[in-house]
């Protein structure tokens, strides 16, 4: 168990056999049919580690992922945070949780607040958290923004005044607020331009390696999860297909689910490029 890991071995994040089922709208009122959207599913983020998990719409990825990051509760499993059992999460567990592990949604359109310019995004979890002063919080709001790329400029500005690619950025740099040991990043660049979905993926690369970040990589692009990700996860109808290290997964592929991907997803980025 992951309580009897040592510091030195434990793992950020560890889903131990979850499952979780949800009703659905078919079926009578006191019979209602069930779908099994994550079935016996077991994960172990390690500290610097960048797992991809890959699988067409509706494989169970992002319900996992939701179960990482505390949106939604396994129905059968337990949930480990740095060692401690927090499948039954308290108000403050969410909150302590929420200072180590961030997320970056698919869609920054619809991720931040139309109405609240940058600065009072990258401000809004700094004042959540209490974190630091006046003074230290505005340092770090710069610091951010640079940390990611944009002008100083962008902080008085819309999310509706800036292009997908800058909204994104804005999206991380709220992500990184925290200094959070990890991210759950969900289909971070399918909203994007291509040239653009380069350089969101060269950021959080950059990032990745500069803070040794530990990252949660979810696509249905196995091209992309092969560039960014240091294991590979390959799921289809809930369950884990197969799993191992990028290189292996990408070359030689086991499951016959794994090699149908590989040969029906286009490359939108050069197998090769960055590495």
């Amino acid at each position: 168990m992951a309580t009897c890991e040592t510091p030195a071995t434990e793992p950020i994040i560890f889903l131990d056999d979850i499952s979780v089922t949800f009703k659905t709208r078919t079926g009578s009122l006191f019979h209602p049919n069930m779908v099994q959207a994550v079935k016996g599913v077991t994960i172990k983020l390690m500290p610097g580690e960048t797992i991809g998990i890959v699988g067409e719409s509706g494989c169970g990825k992002s319900t996992t992922a939701n179960v990482m990051c505390g949106l939604q509760s396994p129905t059968s499993g337990r949930v480990f945070f740095q060692g401690k059992d927090v499948t039954k999460r308290t108000a403050d567990m969410r909150k302590q949780i929420g200072r180590v592990v961030s997320v970056v949604f698919q869609d920054p359109a619809t991720a931040l607040n139309p109405r609240m310019v940058v600065r009072d995004q990258l401000l809004d979890p700094l004042l959540v958290h209490n974190v630091g002063n006046i003074a230290e919080r505005e340092a770090r709001i710069r610091e951010l923004v640079e940390l990611v790329g944009l002008p100083k400029s962008t902080l008085r500005a819309l999310p509706g005044q800036l292009s997908g690619g800058q909204r994104q950025r804005v999206a991380i740099a709220r992500a990184m607020s925290l200094n959070p040991a990890a991210i759950i990043a969900d289909e971070p660049t399918s909203a994007l331009d291509v040239s653009v979905r380069a350089q969101i993926l060269n950021l959080l690369t950059d990032l990745k390696n500069e803070m040794g970040l530990s990252m949660i990589f979810i696509s249905h692009d196995i091209q992309t999860v092969r560039y960014i990700s240091d294991r590979i996860i390959v799921m289809n109808h809930g369950k884990i297909m197969e799993e191992g290290p990028a290189q292996q997964v990408f070359n030689g592929p086991r499951d016959d689910y794994t090699k149908t991907l590989l040969a029906a997803v286009p490359s939108l980025l050069h197998p090769d490029l960055g590495r």
